[in-house]
């Protein structure tokens, strides 16, 4: 009996490593797919333009509020590179990170309760549309040619439904009971 229950032991542990070894594959395949994700969101937000700038010149301009963690934002990171690189020198490419207190007016101004969040400027700043969600490539191109060319945007109000929810932070209230005269 002791030889059985020794080898039932062997089998055990064997089955337990082996099972660790593929658990441990997986999360190292996930996390190396989340990794190139971010590194690709991280170059998008790197490579567009500083809102004020963007805002002081006279091309149109599509604002993208986006987090890091948002996995929307994160699925489309690539199409928007391609896109801003096709359409550089043409349209201003503006990323607001909504985890950035610094962005709550903007935020609070083109009310962002989902991202990503895009909104499409024309050449006076005026908005011309929104989408929010992951928002196919064709979609956004279409938007970004009708742009260019001073026409009404085929896709103004867009909401794909595949969204990260976002809940704006309200700054603290500083009221304070001696101001109340």
């Amino acid at each position: 009996m002791n030889s059985s229950s020794a080898s039932s032991a062997n089998y055990l542990r064997n089955l337990l490593v082996a099972i660790a070894a593929i658990g441990l594959t997986i999360a190292l395949f996930f996390s190396l797919r989340v990794q190139s994700s971010e590194v690709s969101l991280k170059a998008v937000a790197q490579s567009s333009m500083p809102l004020d700038v963007a805002l002081a010149n006279p091309q149109p301009t599509v604002m993208e509020f986006y987090a890091d963690w948002c996995s929307s934002c994160q699925s489309m990171a690539a199409d928007n590179l391609s896109l801003q690189q096709q359409y550089s020198g043409k349209i201003n490419f503006v990323m607001l990170n909504v985890d950035n207190n610094k962005w709550l007016p903007e935020i609070d101004r083109f009310q962002v309760d989902g991202i990503p969040h895009f909104v499409f400027l024309g050449a006076d700043n005026k908005v011309l549309g929104t989408a929010i969600g992951a928002i196919p490539r064709n979609i956004l191109t279409e938007n970004l040619e009708s742009m260019l060319a001073s026409l009404p945007l085929p896709h103004i109000r867009l909401n794909s439904g595949e969204t990260s929810p976002f809940s704006s932070p309200r700054p603290a209230d500083t009221t304070n009971p001696r101001d109340h005269g």
